[in-house]
């Protein structure tokens, strides 16, 4: 009787990613995966499955979407929380989070004004700073008119600075240095008489510095801050700036920024700018953003002294050094301890100061 020779036996081997469960028949091609996606224990997580995400929309997405992962959307409604994504062990402990997690709108600058009629021109109340575990921070907010023969020049019309306990710092409107052709009043509800008796630029630099530059120097937070620096027209460090547009796990997945509005309502629970823009509300609100985010603990999950001296436009990719025959060597869970986000986690501010990247 003739038999068939055996044929020999296939393996399906399937490289799975530690960090998004992406699997690849190749190891090779996972670590070229790896080396390009970024993953550390500082991107958003899911808090059922863990899957990493490189945002947090889509996170939100992964839990709460159309196409979510069905264990992982049923325990979210169950256990999660809507704002921080957070996932609870109890119904008790779920209800008590949310109640601190979701704020109230800060009461509007103009209310106010008027109820303190010292409140009508400049606020420099406060020469001592809250100080944290780590960096002061200051928010910084403007309100911009148009000027130039077409309107693109933006001129600054309304400053205000606080620290982190709200407190208002400085306040006043600005003289503006060019004429003004549109006051965009629907936005910022200025007009002619609000700037006539502005304070003029120059002294609005100094104001702005000197609340800076005041002992130890201080983070800035802000909204798109550099085009609220530019018309000031004034610099501060890149690494000291700390931009609820431009923060990775706060934008789009595509990295398009969000409205300081949207993130106001998906992260901290309530509206803003429903009528004129109020920089006070919107100072806050980037301040209550940043230090929701500079509070995550990320820092006891992995190794903070290897990290938390880079910044973005630093981190050099991270298995360029390494041969390939030796990466993929590497376990998989070794592979995920190699990789470095691409950009400065918030979190690390609250552990250690930053220092300037020469």
């Amino acid at each position: 009787m003739d038999f068939e020779p055996e044929l020999p036996k296939t393996t399906n081997t399937r490289y799975k990613c530690a960090a998004c469960y992406k699997q690849y028949k190749k190891k090779e091609h996972l670590v070229e995966h790896i080396n390009v996606s970024f993953h550390s224990v500082h991107q958003p997580r899911c808090g059922v499955c863990k899957k990493h995400f490189k945002s947090f929309e889509s996170q939100r997405e992964h839990v709460t979407g159309p196409l979510a992962k069905e264990n992982c959307k049923t325990v979210f409604s169950e256990q999660g929380c809507d704002l921080c994504l957070k996932i609870f062990d109890s119904p008790n402990s779920l209800s008590a989070h949310k109640y601190m997690c979701r704020l109230s709108a800060p009461v509007p600058l103009v209310t106010m004004m008027e109820r303190c009629e010292e409140f009508k021109h400049d606020i420099n109340s406060s020469s001592e700073y809250h100080v944290g575990d780590g960096m002061e921070a200051i928010a910084l907010d403007c309100e911009m008119v148009a000027g130039g023969s077409d309107g693109s020049l933006d001129l600054c019309a309304r400053v205000c600075l606080i620290d982190e306990d709200e407190t208002i710092l400085f306040h006043t409107y600005v003289q503006p240095q060019y004429p003004v052709v549109n006051y965009r009043y629907e936005v910022t509800g200025l007009t002619e008489e609000h700037l006539r008796d502005g304070m003029p630029l120059q002294k609005v630099q100094d104001k702005v510095l000197q609340i800076l530059y005041n002992g130890k120097t201080k983070l800035l937070v802000g909204h798109s801050v550099e085009n609220d620096l530019d018309c000031l027209r004034m610099n501060y460090p890149d690494y000291l700036l700390r931009d609820t547009a431009n923060y990775h796990p706060l934008m789009k997945t595509n990295l398009v920024s969000h409205p300081l509005k949207y993130l106001t309502r998906t992260y901290l629970g309530y509206d803003i700018q429903s009528g004129f823009h109020d920089p006070y509300e919107d100072c806050v609100s980037a301040m209550r953003l940043y230090k929701r985010f500079c509070a995550l603990d990320h820092q006891k999950e992995g190794n903070v002294a290897s990290l938390a001296m880079l910044c973005a436009k630093d981190i050099p990719g991270s298995f360029d050094s390494w041969e390939t025959d030796k990466l993929e060597k590497m376990t998989l869970d070794e592979l995920y301890e190699m990789s470095r986000p691409n950009y400065k986690c918030w979190c690390l501010d609250s552990v250690q100061a930053m220092q300037p990247q020469h």
